[in-house]
């Protein structure tokens, strides 16, 4: 089909669609603060001049059998889409823009021939196809480029989660500083770090509201899921109520004052994790959020793998060499007797035993040991020996190491 009839009011359309352009562009920026955020009146005009200008010229190659061009719609969507324009926007103008066009040409064409109205007609199913093709083609770039954007923030934020709790391979220095500005954080403030065990499903936590708890920046990598934690006024308790949903093992590191302090933070939230031991015998991750502060004890212990071997070796080496029911027995009652604060009696209602059964057990305890429990130096070795037990189960120690005498 020929449109004879666009080709000979193509003058007095020009004028009209100018005409039309400027009162979208009003309308579009009364209507919508994304746009009037983003551009002038006397740009956006330009725009959609343009981009009405197209769509006739759409029209005229797609009514002669010819494709329609697509490349400035995706070059609109590509702009847009850089500049954060919400994509509804951007369609809802568009949209607009057709029917204002459809109409300008009605008027054109009534006012170059009434009688001509009937040729017009059948080039609206043609216009409408072509109105559709240029906003697929906007949407699809504008998906393609916003998809794109949202990989490089997602990189850029990884790199400066990087950069902040890992010293970003240059300390506490003006790298460090630069970053945590970029995430949004304050010079000086209060900031903690959390690191995660393992957890089931995986995928970044969800960041609570202002209102709900601290905000915290998650990392996830293949070592674990790291939480940035800008405290502001809230205590330090209420990043373990914020991790208590997810029900897995986590450190929570000491406040801080500066971003540069964060690097320290990570390894001290990370020792805390290590207190947090997994269910005995299960095999299975235990569940719980330390508070390094609350552990200082059991960190000592974790922070030095090898000097917790051999103290376990040396202190309770005797007692880990006996059979394993025997050993777990002791250990038991070490363990509880301790939890009681050194209450006989108290540990005998945990252990649904007698007063006396304990008794027995710990003088034994002492005797393979060479340590006093009345003597606080020999009570501070035997806990940390026995901490070092839970954390780091290990081999039958030799059964030739000798203990030595209780004083």
């Amino acid at each position: 089909m020929e449109p004879i009839i666009i080709d000979e009011i193509r003058e007095d359309l020009s004028r009209r669609i100018a005409v039309t352009a400027d009162r979208l562009a009003e309308r579009t920026l009364a209507d919508d603060p994304a746009y009037a955020a983003l551009l002038g009146r006397g740009e956006l005009r330009d725009r959609i001049h343009h981009n009405l200008a197209q769509s006739v010229e759409g029209l005229v190659r797609s009514s002669r059998g010819l494709p329609v061009e697509l490349a400035d719609a995706r070059a609109t969507g590509t702009l847009r889409a850089e500049q954060g324009l919400p994509l509804a926007s951007l369609l809802r103008t568009y949209r607009r823009g057709g029917r204002l066009l459809w109409h300008t040409l009605t008027e054109a064409v009534t006012a170059h021939d009434p009688d001509a109205l009937p040729r017009l007609l059948p080039l609206a199913s043609v216009l409408w196809d072509v109105l559709d093709q240029m906003t697929d083609a906007v949407a699809e770039a504008y998906r393609r480029t916003e998809a794109a954007r949202c990989d490089r923030d997602r990189e850029r934020r990884a790199a400066l989660l990087d950069a902040v709790p890992d010293g970003g391979g240059a300390g506490d220095g003006p790298a460090v500083s630069e970053a945590a500005a970029q995430l949004g954080l304050p010079e000086r403030g209060r900031f903690a770090v959390a690191v995660l065990g393992p957890r089931a499903g995986g995928g970044v936590p969800a960041e609570p509201s202002a209102a709900a708890g601290p905000r915290v920046l998650w990392r996830i990598r293949s070592d674990g899921e790291t939480g940035l934690v800008d405290l502001g006024a809230h205590p330090l308790e209420a990043v373990r109520e914020l991790l208590a949903p997810l029900g897995v093992r986590a450190g929570i590191s000491p406040v801080v004052e500066a971003p540069g302090d964060l690097t320290r933070a990570r390894w001290l939230a990370a020792l805390a994790l290590r207190t947090v031991p997994a269910p005995a015998g299960t095999g299975a991750p235990g569940t719980g959020a330390a508070l390094l502060d609350e552990r200082l004890p059991m960190a000592l212990v974790a922070a030095q793998a090898e000097l917790a071997d051999r103290l376990r070796q040396v202190v309770l080496g005797p007692v880990l060499a006996l059979p394993a029911e025997d050993c777990r027995v002791l250990l038991a009652t070490l363990g509880t007797w301790l939890t009681c604060q050194g209450s006989t009696a108290q540990a005998a209602q945990r252990l649904y035993c007698h007063r006396n059964t304990v008794s027995n057990r710990l003088r034994r305890l002492e005797q393979l040991t060479g340590r006093s429990l009345s003597d606080p130096a020999h009570v501070v070795e035997l806990s940390l020996a026995h901490t070092a037990c839970l954390q780091h189960p290990a081999a039958t120690p030799p059964r030739h190491h000798r203990p030595r005498r209780a004083p």
